[in-house]
């Protein structure tokens, strides 16, 4: 009996051994397909690495690398190198590109609604747009204008309040705009044109030189930073202000929508997310460089000059009118103005009583 409980007890140890050395079952991590990982190419309407404008579509590209460890890398192209800059909406809409860097009013000949989203003279300052973009229903709206073309807009940034423009002659009158050729894209184009100057719509690239050869009279671009970076004071002797073609200026990511649906969905979040930390940068860009720049090329002679009044208020009226013509064309168009309207109603309120005081007293 003792032999039998011994040889049992043997065997059940033995027994116990060999189960604690048959091995574990794989990790899932070992035996998980790999994560798919995908290179996008983003066309620009910017020279290469411009600063505030070119740098921003850099940095972008850069943030989703690393937000995403990887798995989403993108090629930044300037203007020119893949498709002209005026054609970044068209590489993205046919999928050339499965992004885009850009402003809404340079596709108005083939989107006219996207001009209510970018600069509209005397329309919403900076962080108004913002809100009614992401608050105010204005998404909805471009989201609706765009998506006809397969393409996703979203805010990538903004340049914030611009210049009125670089002038070879002082503007002393309304007549003193007649019969001048300006380069002023967009919206604030057309009510010139009303007001007897004639409008072209260059690149960036074709600033300068056009200036400095006297193809055209004056010009508008940025502000301090993206002028002084051109070398315009070098072209053109009067600096004008306010920029009432621009009180804002939203720069869009233009996104192939099919690209983006193939996109799981933590790579959507994070090119979401990126485009709106890019956001965030480039106006803090432009408010800090704005400031510097302008020291510099006051230092450099230029001669800062104020729109009169008179032409103020005339480039007012006729921006009125302009706008009630577009959005007299489509029925979207006029859903957009009237919310872009009513929107600049009741935020405009709150503002008279908090930034324009703030501005007039300090």
């Amino acid at each position: 009996m003792n032999r039998r409980h011994l040889f049992t007890a043997a065997a059940l140890l033995a027994a116990l051994g060999l189960a604690g050395c048959k091995e574990e079952p794989a990790s899932p991590q070992a035996t998980a397909e790999p994560e798919q990982t995908f290179q996008w190419k983003m066309v620009t309407a910017w020279p290469k690495n411009y600063p505030g404008l070119g740098t921003a579509a850099e940095r972008l590209a850069e943030r989703v690398k690393v937000m995403s460890n990887g798995r989403l890398t993108i090629k930044v192209y300037a203007g020119g190198e893949l498709v002209p800059p005026l054609e970044v909406f068209d590489a993205v809409s046919r999928g050339t590109a499965e992004l885009g860097h850009g402003a809404a009013y340079y596709w108005k000949g083939k989107v006219p609604a996207a001009q209510f989203f970018t600069a509209v003279p005397f329309g919403l300052s900076t962080s108004e747009m913002n809100a009614w973009l992401s608050k105010g229903g204005g998404q909805a709206l471009w989201d609706e204008a765009y998506a006809p073309y397969g393409v996703k807009p979203m805010v990538v940034g903004n340049t914030g309040m611009q210049m009125g423009g670089w002038y070879n002659k002082e503007i002393n009158s309304l007549d003193d705009l007649k019969g001048l050729k300006i380069r002023m894209p967009g919206l604030g184009g057309e009510v010139l044109s009303k007001l007897g100057a004639t409008t072209v719509n260059l690149p960036g690239g074709e600033v300068f030189t056009s200036l400095q050869s006297n193809a055209i009279d004056a010009t508008d671009w940025v502000s301090p930073y993206n002028d002084l970076a051109f070398g315009l004071h070098k072209a053109a002797k009067f600096y004008y202000y306010p920029g009432w073609q621009e009180p804002q200026a939203v720069l869009e990511l233009l996104i192939n929508q099919k690209a983006l649906d193939s996109l799981p969905a933590d790579l959507q979040a994070i090119l979401t997310e990126a485009a709106r930390a890019a956001s965030q940068d480039m106006l803090d860009d432009y408010v800090y460089h704005n400031a510097m720049a302008l020291d510099e090329l006051k230092q450099q002679g230029t001669l800062l000059k104020r729109f009169p009044d008179d032409v103020l208020a005339a480039m007012q009226r006729e921006s009125a009118v302009v706008l009630g013509e577009l959005a007299a064309q489509s029925e979207l168009n006029g859903r957009i103005w009237a919310s872009m309207q009513a929107f600049q109603a009741q935020v405009s309120q709150m503002h008279q009583l908090s930034e324009k005081e703030l501005y007039n007293w300090r």
